[in-house]
């Protein structure tokens, strides 16, 4: 089984936002040797749940989604994890400082940044990219 952590800032938008699409994607091919959750590198949001308008692209979307609580990256995760998939540059830096990376686990979901709607407010946008990621992830591992 592969196990996914997806991180961001807050664990609010966009890393729950990849859980929950990835999860869909999951039980959409009958797959179950794929295992999702999703962290933050941040302590600010910590126990809240998915950012309300997260929600709204969510359902909008047909993603089904539960009750959330953010949570922070633990020095565990790195050996729980197979992978550890940041949504931008600055959560990859963040995760570098908190993981010697010798199995070179971390990394971002897409070339570029995911868009952050937290200061945007474009969830269309982010919900796009991270689908786009999230199909392009689980063809790579269903092809290993």
């Amino acid at each position: 089984m592969k196990r996914i952590l997806f991180v961001c800032h807050g664990n609010i938008c966009r890393s729950p936002m990849a859980e929950y699409i990835m999860k869909k994607i999951i039980k959409d091919h009958d797959d179950d040797h794929i295992y999702v959750e999703s962290k933050a590198t941040s302590r600010e949001e910590i126990g809240n749940d998915i950012y309300p308008y997260a929600k709204t692209k969510l359902r909008e979307k047909g993603i089904p989604f539960d009750r959330h609580h953010a949570r922070q990256v633990e020095a565990s995760d790195y050996d729980h994890f197979d992978l550890i998939i940041g949504m931008d540059s600055y959560n990859i830096r963040n995760l570098e400082r908190s993981f010697d990376d010798k199995y070179h686990k971390i990394r971002k979901l897409n070339t570029k940044d995911v868009s952050d709607p937290w200061y945007s407010g474009d969830f269309e946008t982010a919900y796009q990219e991270i689908y786009d990621g999230c199909v392009r992830l689980y063809d790579e591992l269903s092809s290993m």
